[in-house]
């Protein structure tokens, strides 16, 4: 399948000079809390061959930093006292409540030798499969794994879905245009994103049917397990009264 030229289209980005400032941290497990409500984050800065550091860094700055640069842009941690570091940001932990970031992994980069990771997919365009036939716009993948230089990385990876004109049409791995220096990790024939003939209504009842009788099966079993432990339960009751009158017989 032939795919347009502008198809996964990606510029290498010039090395972009983003700082974040850092200070060594003393403070480790519940005590961090403290850290928190004073607007810092702590974060570990690690890599091949280097002691771990626990470092700090301001909550604000860091989020800052992190819309900007991804997951896949070499940043640069300035800790006093020591040398510039450059590090991907990894491992974002977040509280399951206030979604708030909570924890982050720094990964120290050496630029001399190759990392893997992976690189963000961002699609443009319109296709025509969905705006002139109605399809469903379906992407399989929201980032590829690849292996590269440090300095070979790029933010994203662009892909330009006006190539998906019918339902048939597919965009798969190799059909991206990655830059020069670049290896993808991902399998070749795996598909990024393609167009499905639209739903019927017909179909969109059947699914609503299925979806129903799924609920009823889930709401019939629950009933059973209840019952069940309603029952077992009161044959647990049963069994302690029993007991006292065991024990009084054999008393007698």
């Amino acid at each position: 399948m032939e795919i347009s030229k502008n198809c996964g289209k990606a510029k290498k980005d010039k090395m972009k000079n983003i700082i974040l400032k850092a200070e060594s941290r003393e403070l480790l497990g519940k005590k961090v809390k403290t850290l928190r409500n004073d607007g810092q984050l702590p974060v570990v800065l690690y890599g091949r061959k280097f002691e771990a550091l626990s470092l700090v860094i301001n909550e604000k700055e860091f989020l800052k930093v992190l819309k900007e640069a991804g997951e896949a842009t070499i940043i640069n941690i300035e800790i006093p006292g020591k040398e510039t570091a450059k590090a991907l940001i990894r491992h974002i932990q977040k509280d399951p409540v206030s979604d708030r970031v909570i924890h982050a992994d720094l990964y120290k980069v050496d630029m001399s030798q190759e990392i893997e990771t992976e690189i963000p997919l961002v699609y443009e365009g319109v296709s025509p499969a969905v705006e002139e036939l109605e399809g469903n716009f379906i992407t399989n993948k929201d980032t590829i794994k690849v292996k590269c230089l440090p300095d070979k990385l790029v933010s994203e990876i662009k892909v330009d879905i006006t190539s998906l004109k019918t339902f048939e049409d597919l965009i798969h791995v190799k059909d991206l245009n990655i830059p020069e220096g670049i290896k993808v990790l991902d399998e070749e024939e795996d598909i990024v994103a393609q167009v499905t003939a639209p739903t019927s209504e017909e179909e969109l009842e059947a699914m609503d049917q299925e979806a129903a009788v799924d609920t009823e099966k889930a709401q019939i079993e629950n009933m059973e397990t209840e019952a069940e432990k309603e029952k077992a339960e009161k044959e647990a009751e049963g069994a302690e009264e029993e007991q006292p009158v065991k024990e009084q017989k054999n008393e007698k």
